[in-house]
């Protein structure tokens, strides 16, 4: 199995880099093939500007989307973005690794999707008519590819449970699994997340890697999260609201869009 690994954190030396480790050295052990892209190593552009489409004309109103379009279908490009392209097709699994920062990803790994998810590659894909909206949630450039979140907390993990303070974690995290994951076709494995990381001693630290190795070994036989997919009859064309009676009673936000 091909892995790409996307490392987000600013510290090689840090809990995130020791977990990086586990999680490639468990991989290689088992024969898989490893691949990371570790974005402040590589000091990413994160934003996304006029400099990411070469070939577009200096004297036109920049519109990303259709700039983002023309420069995928030509092979315009720039080098970096092109690469991780590359990488993303040649993966079987893909793993999103970062601290949670204010309740999302770091800029950086944010910069990375929106250079890296040009139209027609992760969006703009597929026949948009009455039948079907284009091959997204579920359908798309990454299906048949796996893809989780491997995330640290400094906060406790009853912060982030249902009645938390800072509200349940998997609803922090779907703009992020039903987003940037699902979106593009990836089926999604349920996310690895640590908490309380900066309190962390030794007995603590072991017991930690010891779960990730295991998430790790499981990544190919790991249930993925039953999301909809946009296209199968759950959702009306074009409106995409979910048909009613589909959930189980008292369900609402998110999880309407899990298959019950």
């Amino acid at each position: 199995m091909n892995v790409l690994i996307i490392f987000a954190h600013p510290e090689r030396n840090s809990l995130n880099g020791a977990l990086l480790d586990i999680a490639r050295n468990e991989l290689e052990t088992s024969g898989h093939t490893v691949q990371v892209s570790d974005l402040y190593a590589m000091k990413w552009k994160t934003d996304i500007d006029r400099e990411d489409f070469p070939s577009f004309p200096a004297d036109e109103r920049l519109k990303v989307a259709s700039a983002s379009a023309e420069s995928f279908s030509s092979h315009t490009l720039t080098p970096d973005v092109e690469a991780e392209q590359k990488k993303l097709l040649w993966a079987d699994t893909v793993i999103l690794q970062f601290p949670l920062w204010w309740f999302s990803m770091p800029a950086i790994l944010k910069g990375w999707v929106d250079r890296v998810y040009s139209c027609g590659f992760a969006y703009g894909v597929g026949e948009h008519s009455d039948k079907r909206w284009g091959d997204r949630y579920g359908e798309g450039t990454m299906a048949g590819k796996r893809a989780m979140l491997i995330v640290t907390a400094g906060g406790w993990p009853e912060h982030y449970s249902s009645r938390g303070i800072n509200g349940p974690i998997d609803d922090l995290l779907f703009p992020i699994t039903h987003g940037i994951l699902f979106y593009p076709g990836f089926t999604v494995l349920p996310s690895f997340v640590a908490y309380r990381v900066d309190r962390l001693n030794e007995q603590d630290f072991s017991v930690l890697a010891d779960k990730l190795k295991e998430r790790i070994q499981t990544l190919a036989k790991t249930s993925p999260i039953p999301y909809r997919k946009q296209n199968d009859g759950d959702y009306t064309i074009p409106t995409m609201l979910l048909k009613s009676g589909l959930e189980k009673a008292g369900t609402s936000g998110f999880e309407l869009h899990l298959k019950a």
